[in-house]
């Protein structure tokens, strides 16, 4: 933003030294000024005025707005410019989110995967400044996405995720690693992995423990979620003739193994019982893994009183050829 700023303002103050000049030139224009005497003006009182006579209080107004402007100009204006500069300190965050059959259940609105999706999609739109990727795993894991700032793909990658893309199972530990691979060469302050699964590993080749050991030698923090009620929730399941019916079925969620990733690699374990539980996880993790931003304000002054100083001596300059060329009075 640009504002007109003084260096040293109580200066401005000697702008009034030109109030005793204006009144002693009013003093002197009504007492008259006539250095020769004569005997009647009769003679010349009806004689029409020229040019000369209208424009006669010229140079004096000239001189006094010369003044004016060499008592601003040393009272140095300057033109000023405020302003910041903001550097970002990105997080790398990779969302890790089991898509095995189990998280068709309905124990959340309309069921967990679709439950997660919605609550994942939120906290992206949070998260401006950082780069995130996105990972799914089920027997095998998958990277939906790399890292990127292009939210809005991002989101369209989000809601194509579904059950059914990779065969059944629930393996963590690779889940986990191909998140890993996706953030070990990077360069950011911070790098992040929300894994989130409804399960107990049960298939795939690299085993949880592992993968957090590696992940803890990469500088990787993880926040693990389990998703899933207590006790019982209905599963969708198929007979024979295609139809689609829900039978109850026992929530297992391996609770230690969560809890251990996490606290190895720095991070937290959540529970969500409900979708509710589960937007509220997300936005906790939002506000621990907090973006730092580095503002520096600074003020720009750029000196504008040589122009008035020129301007001002331009003035005088035309007020001295006013009065020698064109006004000269008779000594």
């Amino acid at each position: 933003m640009n504002e007109i700023h003084f260096a040293n303002p109580n200066l401005l103050w000697l702008i009034f030294i030109v109030v005793p000049m204006i009144a002693y030139y009013i003093y002197r224009t009504i007492q008259g000024g006539a250095t020769i005497q004569i005997s009647s003006i009769k003679g010349v009182s009806e004689i029409s005025h020229t040019y000369k006579y209208y424009l006669r209080h010229l140079p004096f107004i000239i001189r006094i707005c010369a003044i004016t402007l060499l008592i601003i100009a040393i009272a140095r204006p300057q033109s000023r410019e405020s302003g910041s500069s903001s550097t970002t300190e990105g997080i790398d965050i990779v969302m890790a989110i089991d898509v095995s059959t189990s998280m068709l259940a309905r124990d959340f609105e309309p069921d967990r995967l679709s439950a997660a999706k919605d609550v994942a999609s939120r906290f992206i739109v949070d998260r401006k400044s950082d780069r995130m990727g996105l990972v799914i795993f089920a027997s095998e894991s998958f990277t939906q996405s790399p890292l990127t700032t292009d939210k809005g793909s991002l989101q369209n990658l989000m809601a194509q995720i579904q059950c059914g893309v990779l065969d059944d199972g629930t393996a963590i530990g690779n889940g986990l690693a191909t998140s890993i691979n996706r953030l070990k060469e990077s360069a950011a302050k911070s790098k992040i992995i929300i894994l989130l699964t409804d399960g107990v590993n049960n298939s795939g080749t690299v085993m949880p423990p592992t993968a957090a050991d590696i992940a803890k030698s990469f500088g990787i923090k993880v926040y693990t979620i389990g998703v899933g009620s207590e006790g019982t929730a209905p599963y969708p399941a198929q007979d024979m003739w295609g139809n689609i019916s829900y039978v109850q079925m026992k929530v297992e969620i391996d609770e230690d193994m969560l809890r251990k990733i996490a606290k190895d690699t720095g991070g937290e374990y959540f529970r969500a019982t409900d979708k509710d539980a589960l937007i509220d996880v997300y936005e906790t993790i939002n506000q621990l893994e907090r973006t730092e931003i580095e503002t520096n304000d600074f003020v720009n002054y750029i000196e504008l009183y040589v122009t008035f100083v020129l301007i001002g001596l331009a003035l005088l300059i035309i007020e001295q050829l006013l009065n020698y060329l064109v006004f000269r009075s008779i000594p």
